[in-house]
């Protein structure tokens, strides 16, 4: 097991926790991430996007005129799609775009985002955020005394003071471990873990 410091929310060291290999030690295999991370990013899809075919599109019943002798092309109906206001060729219809990826892929990948993070040492454990009260700016004196900018911070509940504290930030996001995922981690720098929030990620990925 790897042993990090745990630390207060002024970076004083106040202890320190073994991190289970098997969470924070695994080789990363970038294929895989990739392939969670697109089945997350398909399941956000809305898939509403829809437009309408010549026979959806209003009017359009009566030939525009007559077949021979005008001189002109044949035509059956102003809402063909050559016409302004004509209906549209294999448009997009409202469809789900999610597919299906194993829940043992899935889990993998989180524990490589983890220990993607941790070989970069990339991942603080801290004791407390040192926040009574919702303030946007005591929040920042807390990353800066990490020199952070860009992290995901973990929680192993969800804490109103700290999400509201943080929620300007487009930087940084917060989340109760319920929540976590290869997404997020990855689209983060750094990631800053609450100590009581480790033995749940590790219940979580133990299953």
């Amino acid at each position: 097991m790897a042993t990090v410091e745990v630390v207060n929310h002024k970076k004083e060291k106040v202890g320190e926790i073994e991190l289970p290999e098997g969470i924070f030690n695994v080789p990363v295999k970038a294929g895989l991430l990739h392939e969670v991370v697109r089945w997350q990013m398909a399941r956000w899809r809305a898939g509403t996007a829809c437009t309408k075919t010549r026979g959806e599109v209003r009017g359009g019943g009566r030939k525009p005129w007559r077949q021979k002798g005008t001189g002109r092309a044949r035509q059956g109906s102003i809402r063909a799609p050559h016409w302004v206001g004509g209906g549209v060729v294999f448009g997009p219809k409202p469809r789900d775009y999610s597919f299906k990826l194993n829940k043992k892929q899935r889990r993998l990948a989180l524990r490589m985002a983890l220990s993607s993070r941790m070989q970069q040492g990339k991942v603080f454990v801290v004791d407390d955020f040192g926040l009574s009260e919702i303030k946007t700016k005591k929040f920042v004196e807390f990353l800066q005394k990490f020199g952070v900018e860009d992290a995901l911070v973990v929680l192993p509940e969800r804490d109103e003071v700290l999400e509201k504290s943080a929620r300007n930030l487009p930087t940084v996001k917060v989340l109760a471990v319920e929540g976590l995922n290869v997404y997020d981690i990855l689209d983060h720098e750094y990631l800053i873990i609450k100590r009581e929030a480790l033995p749940i990620i590790e219940e979580r990925l133990s299953k």
